[in-house]
């Protein structure tokens, strides 16, 4: 054998032996975090696409709840992971574009930190009243009550700056009213205490409202998307009812920073399978959730855009969290 031909023999066997990690992987169980409780909009689609994806890589994929700072508990946690593909993170709205608006000391870059993955679903909201205001059985009575006596008209969010808290302080805004706001550390402990007649009223994603109505405790007084859905056709949109608002949940997959580009392709393509399973399908239905496949590159730039139209709105509100 000449020397040139072992030199290129060599030079396949290294590069053979660079792409092998990618080419094994996963060869171990894989985690997911979810930044948020049990329970909530962000666990169940985490847990309606690990179940798919474990059948899709091979390997168990594991949810992992770390709830707090508005997601950003958990955010931290895949942020520090090593980056190697076996820790996921869903990200939601709140988390990577929200968060780095609002906390004056995030403890993650959600840019810097993240490879973004592929865009998961987007969720719209809707508008519930619990049972302690029993007299709120429409958005016209939501109004009236909070302008009745402001400030005594409590509504719940998952967080200081998170969505459901800038969609009700946009609602208040809009109606000229004024609201006590009282954040819980998630989607299902606030859901919770609107159950429990601790809170009065609350902005929750679509499918969570819809499970909480089936008592007749619980109303549905509007939704916050273009148009009426079809889990919820008998509820107006707040656009119908002159309050010009949309807004809602987008949660998308990451890995940590510097993961290689072929393993992050390959959680793109599983994930992709993944959204395309039938049990996939039906929890999205169950959630008012419309899945949403895409390019990493395309999950960046959406990220970046909603920063950016979040941004005009955590100014005009001026919320600021002190800790991160």
């Amino acid at each position: 054998m000449t020397a040139t031909a072992r030199r290129t023999l060599l030079r396949a066997g290294v590069g053979f032996a660079l792409a092998s990690p990618a080419l094994a992987f996963p060869d171990r169980p894989l985690r997911l975090i979810s930044g948020f409780n049990p329970g909530g909009a962000n666990d169940i689609v985490c847990r309606a696409l690990a179940q798919p994806l474990t059948a899709v890589l091979g390997q168990p994929v594991v949810v992992e709840n770390r709830a707090g700072a508005g997601g950003g508990v958990g955010a931290l946690a895949a942020a520090r992971a090593a980056p190697d593909g076996y820790t996921m993170f869903m990200g939601i709205v709140d988390t990577q574009a929200i968060n780095p608006l609002t906390y004056r000391n995030l403890p993650y870059d959600p840019v810097r930190d993240f490879a973004p993955v592929s865009l998961v679903t987007t969720v719209p909201f809707a508008v519930v009243a619990g049972p302690a205001r029993p007299e709120i059985k429409d958005f016209a009575g939501l109004a009236a009550a909070a302008k009745r006596a402001p400030g005594a008209l409590s509504f719940a969010s998952w967080g200081v700056g998170s969505t459901a808290h800038l969609a009700f302080a946009r609602i208040a805004r809009e109606a000229g009213a004024e609201l006590l706001h009282v954040p819980f550390t998630g989607q299902a402990p606030a859901m919770q205490a609107i159950a429990a007649s601790q809170v009065d009223v609350m902005a929750v994603p679509a499918g969570g409202a819809e499970a909480m109505a089936r008592d007749g405790r619980t109303r549905i007084v509007a939704v916050i998307s273009p148009e009426r859905l079809e889990l919820l056709p008998a509820v107006p949109t707040l656009r119908e009812l002159g309050v010009d608002l949309v807004i809602g949940l987008w949660q998308g997959l990451y890995a940590p920073a510097r993961t290689p580009p072929a393993v992050v392709a390959r959680l793109n393509a599983a994930a992709h399978e993944a959204m395309r399973a039938p049990s996939f399908a039906a929890v999205m239905r169950t959630q008012a959730a419309k899945p949403e496949p895409s390019t990493p590159e395309s999950l960046a730039a959406h990220q970046q855009a909603e920063r950016e139209a979040y941004g005009a709105v955590v100014r005009a509100l001026g919320i600021t969290v002190e800790q991160g």
